[in-house]
Order: C-alpha cells, then sequence, then structure tokens
C-alpha cells in the first residue's frame, strides 16, 4: 500500500513537472520521466488504458457473434505477440464495460487505428474510450 501511495505521489508531482522539463522516451518511443524518492529514482512511463464498452450493434445471430469473437481474440493475441498490448481482459459480469487494455505504443492515434482494427469494433460490437496512462515502468500484476 505504501507504494501505491508513493505512485500516486509521483504521478501528481508529475502532472506540475511535465508542464517545465521536456519529456523523454524510451526505447518504444513512449514517454517518459524519472522522479528521485530519496535514495531510490522512479521511471514511469506512459502507456494507454482502454475501456472497452458494448456498442451499438450488438443483435448478430449466435454464429455471426462466434465469428466476431474469434476474431476480437486472434486480433488481441496479435498485439499481444507484438508487444503492443500489455494487458488485456473481460469484466466478469455482464454490464456496458466490456473489458480493459493496456497498450505500450508512443501515441493515442496508434491505439486509435489498433483498436479501431478489432473485428468486434468493426462490427460495432464494441466501442471503446482511451486514457493516458502512467505507471512504474514494468509494473506488472502478481
Amino acid at each position: 500500500m505504501k507504494n501505491l501511495a508513493l505512485m500516486v505521489c509521483l504521478g501528481l508531482a508529475f502532472c506540475g513537472w511535465a508542464q517545465s522539463e521536456e519529456m523523454k522516451k524510451d526505447i518504444d518511443g513512449c514517454p517518459i520521466f524519472e522522479m528521485p524518492e530519496g535514495d531510490t529514482v522512479f521511471t514511469m512511463k506512459q502507456y494507454f488504458f482502454v475501456m472497452l464498452k458494448a456498442g451499438e450493434s450488438r443483435g448478430q445471430d449466435e454464429a455471426e457473434t462466434a465469428k466476431i469473437q474469434e476474431g476480437h481474440l486472434a486480433h488481441l493475441n496479435s498485439l499481444g505477440e507484438s508487444g503492443k498490448l500489455c494487458i488485456a481482459g473481460p469484466f466478469g459480469d455482464d454490464g456496458d464495460w466490456r473489458g480493459i487494455l493496456i497498450f505500450k505504443v508512443p501515441t493515442e492515434e496508434e491505439v486509435r487505428e489498433l483498436v479501431e482494427a478489432d473485428p468486434a469494433f468493426k462490427a460495432g460490437r464494441l466501442s471503446y474510450e482511451v486514457h493516458p496512462w502512467w505507471a512504474g515502468k514494468g509494473s506488472k500484476l502478481d
């Protein structure tokens, strides 16, 4: 919990810092910054958080829905294999929020191109929101 609080404080400190500093980029072209805290230096990296939401067109029959879902999963697997998609997963309920994606790419425009190439988006089954998201470089789920 202490690390989470520290990361939140670092993120808030970043807001003021970013306005006065030139943003560095990592090997992937993603914005990063270093924030010293005591004897530790935290490297923060910008990712993109995508909220997948139910789309306007969800009335396909069972066979068509299965075909779209197969294409959706193949698309996500391809993005994961390319290293552009770090995390993907559905929600465990049947609400309007359908799942999340976290991308490791340099620009929001690239994220939008990748999401809009998804067969589920093309079929209207999914819509999405994109938000820049900062996390400690190399963060992972346990």
